[in-house]
């Protein structure tokens, strides 16, 4: 084998794996709106556009151009008006909220 095809082969994997663990950690579109509904939709509005002021507008994207970890972390820790979610939702229930709303715009 050549040098650089055996340089290939920790990346080729690294690459698998991210591709493989990407489809069992898919997020559950319907369980976010399920949740969505039951958790947010007062504040944030049924359709993600915004009833308290300062409120994100989901409807139009507003707040969504972050990496789903950072928005995990800050319904986590709750901001400004908005409370921690913390130990009131798993992980997965709010990462399925935010790919519910990625679905609004």
């Amino acid at each position: 084998m050549t040098r650089e095809r055996i340089a290939l082969r920790p990346l080729l994997l690294s690459l698998s794996l991210t591709l493989a663990c990407g489809a069992a950690w898919a997020a559950d579109v319907n369980k976010g709106r399920q949740t969505y509904a039951q958790q947010c939709a007062i504040c944030h509005g049924p359709s993600g556009t915004s009833v308290l002021p300062g409120a994100p507008n989901f409807s139009r994207g507003e707040a969504l151009m972050r990496p789903d970890f950072t928005l995990l972390a800050s319904v986590r820790m709750g901001k400004n008006a908005m409370p921690a979610f913390r130990g009131v939702l798993a992980d997965r229930d709010i990462l399925d909220v935010i790919a519910y709303l990625r679905t609004l715009h």
